[in-house]
């Protein structure tokens, strides 16, 4: 993944610990296990690139279903070493500060507040692993990492824009306990996207969990990592990132889709029973997903991530189809949505999202953990798995590839499924299960009441 500096940043390999996959998941709280996650960044979200911009679209954030929001960091961004034209938000001066081109302190809290009386809960961005090289952290250079020369260094050599924090320090851990106290107290914050959580030690997000839940019961943690250990002792949701990468390999270089298969039954076998994944497709770190999977590729990818189990991601646009698909990711430099497509084709966005999380929030079975995969005559291409709890049950199909196909499925009492209309996609029929034909990417939802209690 893309970090501070714009480099890749691999998740260390979680290893099969029994003493892990063995626990149940902590309790998260119920508004983030059936929620959907919406990415704001500050900067491109509004032609004013501030939290005003933001704020004023929140009926529209409302109307479209999500409801928790994750804003970027908005802290002011390092001078020293600056990347782009603006620099990294992720190389942050000031902790305890606002970032003036996005407005004051005040201005987030009346984002906070409007979002609160809309129903919508707001998380801040961690980044706890390093800092710029000109915070104003850095008059203590005990804070910080140093090498034999005691010369602070950068946390990976090739991030020159930031400088690594000593977790040695318990000055520092209590000082960036207390920053995280003031956004709770202060402005009302939700919860914590923790960037590079897994560069942190463990026990400083184990510190981070005891204190916050004493000022907030029910804040979520959320780790950009993937490492079991993080999710059993301190946080609440981790990235899938593995799944995602398993996809972008069936999409962009013709892999079989059994190994998105594959990647989700790993992390099964890995992580506490019940815990949650960020389901994710696209994001800051990524080239937009119209750009590498093509219109009808992303929305399959989207599908894939709002019926499995976990939390779904929609990130800046997303909604829209935004039209800056040729861009690298924007991290040092602006890069305005385009909110009113240009073609026609992604017209239909919209509405799309706005059913997939409806369907969501309507049926349990789809927020659940359970789910069985389906085997098929053409896996290769297409990934087909049942969503169920004692009342409905959701037959999910999804071609991977750009070709029509036709498959039988191995799927007993096939009866009583009806495919569900999603507004704006061409994706119901009339076949008659268990024979499926799709087009090129595409995928349909059916839907049966369940009159007896689902075995799990």
């Amino acid at each position: 993944m893309l970090l501070a500096s714009g480099l890749v940043w691999l998740a260390p390999t979680a290893k099969c610990e029994p003493e892990f996959s063995g626990q149940i998941s902590r309790p998260a709280p119920e508004w983030l296990r059936s929620g959907t996650i919406y990415e704001i960044f500050p900067r491109d979200f509004s032609t004013a690139g501030n939290l005003a911009g933001i704020t004023s679209r929140l009926d529209e954030l409302k109307e479209l279903g999500v409801n928790i929001l994750w804003l970027m960091p908005i802290h002011p961004i390092g001078e020293k070493f600056r990347k782009g034209e603006f620099g990294s938000p992720y190389s942050i001066r000031d902790y305890y500060a606002v970032d003036p081109n996005y407005g004051t302190v005040n201005d987030f809290k009346n984002l906070v507040a409007g979002a609160h009386q809309r129903g919508l809960k707001v998380i801040m961005d961690l980044v706890a692993n390093h800092t710029a090289w000109d915070n104003v952290m850095m008059t203590n250079h005990d804070f910080y990492k140093q090498d034999a020369a005691g010369k602070v260094i950068s946390p990976v050599p090739d991030w020159t824009d930031v400088a690594g924090l000593n977790y040695g320090n318990p000055d520092l851990r209590k000082y960036m306990l207390s920053m995280l106290k003031y956004w709770i107290k202060e402005c009302d914050v939700d919860g914590f996207r923790c960037d590079a959580a897994p560069m942190v030690p463990t026990d400083f997000w184990v510190q981070v969990r005891t204190e916050l839940t004493k000022v907030k019961p029910d804040l979520m943690l959320l780790d950009e990592g993937e490492q079991p250990e993080l999710l059993a002792k301190a946080f609440d949701i981790d990235y899938s990132w593995k799944l995602m990468w398993a996809m972008n390999d069936v999409m962009s270089h013709n892999a079989s889709a059994v190994n998105i298969r594959r990647s989700w039954e790993e992390s099964c076998s890995q992580n506490p029973k019940g815990a949650l994944r960020l389901r994710i497709s696209d994001d800051h770190d990524e080239t937009r997903a119209i750009a590498r999977y093509g219109m009808n590729g992303a929305l399959a990818a989207s599908v894939l991530m709002f019926t499995l189990d976990g939390v779904p991601l929609l990130y800046n646009g997303m909604e829209v189809g935004d039209a800056t698909e040729s861009a690298d990711p924007a991290l040092f430099n602006k890069m305005n949505i385009c909110w009113q497509p240009h073609q026609s084709e992604r017209a239909p966005f919209r509405a799309i999202y706005h059913d997939l999380i409806q369907l969501r929030k309507k049926y349990s079975a789809l927020r659940s953990d359970h789910l069985q995969w389906v085997s098929n005559s053409n896996q290769a291409a297409l990934l087909t798995y049942l969503r169920a709890d004692d009342q409905d049950e959701f037959l999910v199909a999804i071609n991977f590839s750009n070709r029509p196909l036709s498959s039988h499925l191995e799927v007993k009492q096939s009866g009583g499924f009806s495919s569900l209309k999603i507004s704006g996609a061409q994706n119901s029929s009339n076949d008659p299960l268990p024979t499926l034909r799709l087009n090129g990417f595409e995928w349909r939802i059916y839907h049966r009441t369940v009159t007896l209690a689902v075995t799990k």
